[in-house]
């Protein structure tokens, strides 16, 4: 039986990954929103198979296009749900949802367990596990963050709690892509920084986002990627993910990262010399 759930997904050239996940909610769900950025892909025919509802709208980023969706589109039921095309839910999660939300009153939103797998190994070390992200929220009571990266889902109204099972994100995608991506999230990220903003959210992102403005970006240029990279290996544990979690928590903690500080440090030679 489909419970009274909206599922939003945004996409972009997601033929490898999309199936899996609509295969996952196909049945489970009442409406599933695909929200694309003109796909030239097959990820259009793949979200109509499934019967999803699809939309595009011009990508300008994550929290824009989200915000648009769900002040933009059709939907019919009290909860959203928000999914990434590489994203499934374990069916003690689905479980757990529709009890959940068929019997909460007071409660505007969820926290749910992100759990990442990569090159098919689950990164459950390097402080990496568990990720709590506010994904389940009453329609008309949460909003993407304004950011071009790290953006979360906050509450408007009220209060949240936690789910007790996982999703999972389980990107099938080369590592080529991830490194073009990771590579675009970099140019991202070294703007956010430049902006100097810190806007405080609740919860685990709030404490994560606090210690990196406080204590991580107050560390010097390229040693603090360095010194992340062996925290989150040998001090976190790390290395307890096989040379999958070697690979992960390299590029993730340590390239990513001083790429970042290198575009950083770009645009600050060019603002300081005109």
């Amino acid at each position: 039986m489909r419970i009274s759930l909206s599922v939003i997904i945004l996409t972009y050239n997601e033929e490898l990954n999309l199936e899996n996940c609509l295969k996952n909610i196909a049945d489970w769900t009442g409406e599933i929103f695909v929200v694309d950025s003109f796909s030239i892909d097959k990820t259009l025919e793949i979200a109509g198979q499934y019967g999803a509802k699809v939309v595009q709208h011009l990508f300008e980023n994550q929290a824009q296009q989200f915000n648009w969706a769900i002040d933009n589109l059709d939907i019919k039921n009290e909860w959203i749900l928000r999914l990434d095309a590489d994203e499934y839910l374990t069916e003690e999660l689905k479980e757990e949802i529709k009890k959940e939300i068929s019997s909460s009153t007071e409660v505007n939103g969820y926290f749910i367990k992100r759990r990442v797998y990569f090159m098919g190994r689950w990164m459950k070390h390097g402080g990496y596990y568990p990720t709590w992200l506010l994904r389940l929220f009453r329609k008309g009571k949460a909003c993407s963050e304004q950011r071009e990266m790290d953006e979360h889902i906050i509450l408007l109204e009220g209060s949240a709690e936690k789910l007790k099972n996982d999703f999972i994100d389980d990107n099938k995608k080369n590592l080529e892509s991830w490194i073009a991506k990771h590579n675009d999230f970099s140019t991202r990220e070294a703007r956010e920084r430049l902006k100097s903003e810190f806007v405080g959210i609740e919860g685990q992102a709030g404490r994560k986002r606090w210690i990196k403005q406080n204590l991580y970006l107050r560390l010097p240029l390229f040693l603090r990627a360095f010194l992340y990279f062996i925290y989150r290996y040998f001090f976190r544990f790390g290395f307890l993910d096989g040379k999958e979690g070697l690979i992960f928590h390299f590029l993730q903690g340590y390239w990513h990262q001083f790429l970042t500080d290198a575009k950083e440090y770009e645009a600050m030679k060019k603002i300081k010399h005109g």
